[in-house]
């Protein structure tokens, strides 16, 4: 057994086998899962992990070159753009319309849905190398 790190088997396969430029969304409860990515559900119950917990776990394990999130997030879930800000400082952070998300979380490889309730708490992050 694994003494640290992501200890949820699937997530951890699904981490090592990205590539540079692959998506990887990370949604709260309430976003529509599209079908065709790979999706890991850690929802356990309402809140349960948080947005938060999950981003940064998974921001320690993987090497992101940018990320795009909904422009609603501003107004609707002040705490997760202040999260988005702290960790994707400008040109890092992409915002588009919430329907634009949707339509890019298509493209993403693997999807991982937290039990965040509270709205826009969703970004898709582009992996980048290590070298």
């Amino acid at each position: 057994m694994k003494r640290g790190g992501i200890l949820n088997r699937h997530l951890a396969g699904a981490l090592a086998e990205l590539g540079h430029g692959d998506g990887v969304l990370v949604c709260d409860a309430g976003m529509p899962i599209p079908a065709g990515p790979r999706v890991v559900d850690l929802a356990f119950r309402a809140g349960v992990p948080s947005f938060a917990e999950i981003l940064d776990g998974l921001l320690a394990e993987l090497v992101v070159e940018g990320a795009t999130a909904a422009t609603e997030v501003r107004a609707a879930n002040p705490g997760a753009a202040k999260l988005l800000d702290g960790h994707f400082p400008d040109p890092a952070l992409t915002l588009v319309p919430h329907e634009r998300l949707k339509e890019l979380s298509a493209g993403a490889r693997l999807i991982v849905r937290t039990g965040e309730a509270r709205p826009y708490a969703n970004v898709l992050l582009r992996c980048g190398v290590f070298f």
